[in-house]
């Protein structure tokens, strides 16, 4: 692919939520069938909402709004949080698939935090 096109693309917080949401898609493959519309699903959803609420958010206009949707892809990720947190302890995930779904959610967060506040 080319390089970057659009500001957001540039973002650090937007390439990382982009590699969360790879992992989770990597990490749920081999989660149980019976799972398929459940736990894989809410968790795939809630990490692409990561990094598209943040290109959303970027095309707005005002940076008021903006922080708005960073504050719903921040929401977003605490639901990847809780169902990484679950998954672990349903033994869908194994101790080091699960920290390293949390030590990249714990990257996103802070790097969210950062943003918010330098909008602030």
């Amino acid at each position: 692919m080319k390089d970057f096109a659009y500001d957001f693309e540039k973002l650090t917080v937007y390439q990382r939520a982009l590699d969360l949401a790879e992992l989770v898609y990597r990490s749920t493959a081999s989660f149980p069938a019976a799972e398929i519309y459940g736990t894989v699903s809410q968790m795939r959803r809630a990490a692409v909402s990561v990094s598209l609420n943040i290109a959303e958010g970027k095309g707005r206009y005002y940076s008021k709004i903006y922080v708005q949707f960073l504050y719903q892809a921040r929401g977003s990720l605490y639901e990847v949080i809780a169902l990484v947190k679950l998954s672990h302890r349903l033994a869908f995930l194994d101790d080091q698939g699960a920290e390293l779904l949390m030590g990249n959610c714990n990257e996103v967060a802070g790097l969210l935090n950062n943003l918010i506040r330098s909008l602030k």
